[in-house]
């Protein structure tokens, strides 16, 4: 790709310094260290989330080199993550015993056991949560075994005609002695848009049988696409989701199989972003079976737009996000998608939406004359916005 630099020129010198440190074999940046602000080297290892891998690589410098205040923060959050890991990770085996006793299918998506597949050490990725999938058809006996163990719904999904179940992708549940959160999947992603179903990716599962409960999860391949289309619908915005795939492609995986995954389900543009940031950010070479999906433009352009997000710290899930990000955010997550996609996302416009209902409540046996209705109510709400502006 020497035809093809990213521009990084806009990305601040102590991100890039974390960036060198987290190469396999460290290039040297263009940074100097007596101008490093290593308070906001510190603030931007836990926004992105990569102080644990960053804490184990500075430890090999001398305090002449990286301040000790600077390695006594890391110490300390590596620490709190180590436990934070531990706990997650008796939680999730308690999960995997419990569904299997129900007879309830369970694919872990995200969670500790990453740490363990990817880094080798449970304590090397940070994870606030637990993300698991289950058949939409079982969903309802997932979330009543969660509510026995006392898990507590969070977030309640307005629907109207079924729309949750391609709309949306997953349902959260949080424990108010254990301090866990759960997210429930009945898909990968939120709609619309073509996937692999549960039965598919269960039938390339791996089993982690390194406890004494062993754990369903997806197999490299799904967990590969999985984790690059995760990232990038957040725009990369925390480093440690590339840190992820820059560990994968060092993985013993079928390219072929991922090939023809990503060709079916139209994910070429996004896993060539993905493997130009993780090849020119972290000097990896990429496996010449997909090098042609880093030629294309459109992953180039989509690679470079990604740079946006690590130019300053952008965090997309706390509210509101500031309206310069989220009018870009948007513009980039269209772009993201295939043509395939682009339509039917278009298309989507024409399902009803809840607001609908909230403009004109129909008894349930009419709720079928939305879909006429659909065009003149979506008027009607942008008219009577226009007003209040």
């Amino acid at each position: 790709m020497v035809d093809f630099m990213l521009r990084l020129e806009k990305v601040p010198n102590e991100l890039r310094y974390i960036i060198e440190q987290l190469q396999e074999e460290r290039r040297n940046v263009d940074v100097d260290l007596q101008q490093l602000d290593w308070e906001l080297v510190k603030e931007l290892s836990l926004h992105h989330r990569v102080y644990p891998s960053l804490y184990t690589r500075l430890l090999e410098f001398g305090s002449d080199i990286v301040p000790t205040d600077v390695i006594d923060f890391l110490s300390y959050h590596y620490k709190r993550n180590t436990y934070q890991m531990l706990y997650l990770t008796g939680e999730m085996l308690h999960l995997s015993q419990l569904f299997s006793t129900r007879q309830i299918p369970l694919l872990f998506l995200k969670g500790p056991h990453l740490a363990k597949e990817l880094y080798g050490d449970s304590s090397l990725r940070t994870s606030s949560d637990l993300d698991v999938l289950v058949p939409i058809k079982r969903l309802k006996q997932a979330e009543v075994l969660l509510e026995e163990q006392g898990y507590i719904k969070n977030d309640y999904i307005q629907t109207v005609l079924g729309d949750w179940k391609w709309r949306h992708h997953h349902v959260s549940y949080y424990h108010p002695e254990k301090k866990i959160k759960v997210e429930l999947h009945w898909r990968l992603h939120p709609g619309p848009g073509k996937e692999p179903g549960f039965q598919e990716l269960w039938d390339r599962r791996e089993v982690n049988k390194s406890n004494d409960i062993p754990l369903d999860m997806l197999g490299k391949e799904d967990l590969f696409l999985f984790l690059i289309a995760h990232g990038s619908r957040h725009g990369w915005s925390r480093l440690r989701w590339l840190v992820d795939i820059k560990q994968m492609v060092n993985l013993e995986m079928d390219w072929q199989l991922i090939t023809n995954i990503l060709n079916r389900y139209h994910y070429s543009n996004v896993v060539g972003q993905a493997l130009i940031l993780v090849s020119q950010l972290f000097n990896e070479a990429i496996d010449e079976k997909v090098q042609p999906l880093t030629l294309r433009g459109a992953s180039r352009k989509l690679a470079q737009e990604a740079i946006f997000y690590l130019e300053s710290m952008i965090n997309l899930h706390n509210e509101p996000v500031p309206n310069e990000v989220a009018s870009y955010h948007k513009k980039h997550l269209f772009s993201l998608m295939s043509f395939q996609q682009k339509t039917l996302f278009m298309l989507s416009f024409l399902y009803p939406y809840p607001e609908d209902t909230e403009l004109l409540r129909l008894p349930n046996k009419l709720h079928f004359l939305y879909f006429p209705l659909r065009p003149v109510l979506w008027l009607v709400r942008r008219l009577r916005k226009r007003v209040i502006l």
